[in-house]
């Protein structure tokens, strides 16, 4: 059994999704890279070029800059090949941090592609139920 077809049968595209966004979180990123990230693998991150080296490398970075990073899942939802993740990251305790958006597109049970969408916690909102 290969190591796709293990993935298929103990964790849904869902799981590995999450897998992956911890792995990274905990500056474990070259391992969430080489665990989860299919060869063919494209992001769209306006910041960086489109290759998974370039987005390796930035995570690595932002990992070693927020080495307290905290990441909390508040919604997963999976169809067909496609996850999406919205979660509350934060770069270390005393940041408001951030609502995140991941999509994910799988094949074969890899990650071929990933949109991250982002936007800042604010100090005071006028919106009595909060972003999460």
């Amino acid at each position: 059994m290969n190591i796709n077809q293990q993935f298929s049968t103990t964790h849904s595209h869902k799981e590995i999704a999450i897998n992956f966004l911890k792995l990274v979180a905990t500056g474990s990123v070259r391992d969430a890279f080489q665990q989860y990230i299919g060869t063919n693998f494209i992001h769209h991150n306006p910041y960086f070029p489109g290759d998974g080296e370039a987005l390796m490398l930035a995570m690595e970075e932002n990992a070693s800059i927020n080495p307290d990073k905290i990441f909390e899942v508040k919604l997963a939802i999976q169809e067909d090949n496609m996850v999406t993740v919205y979660s509350h990251v934060k770069q270390h305790k005393d940041d408001l941090g951030g609502a995140v958006v991941h999509i994910f597109r799988f094949q074969e049970n890899r990650i071929v592609e990933l949109w991250d969408i982002g936007q800042p916690v604010p100090e005071d909102s006028p919106n009595e139920n909060g972003m999460f």
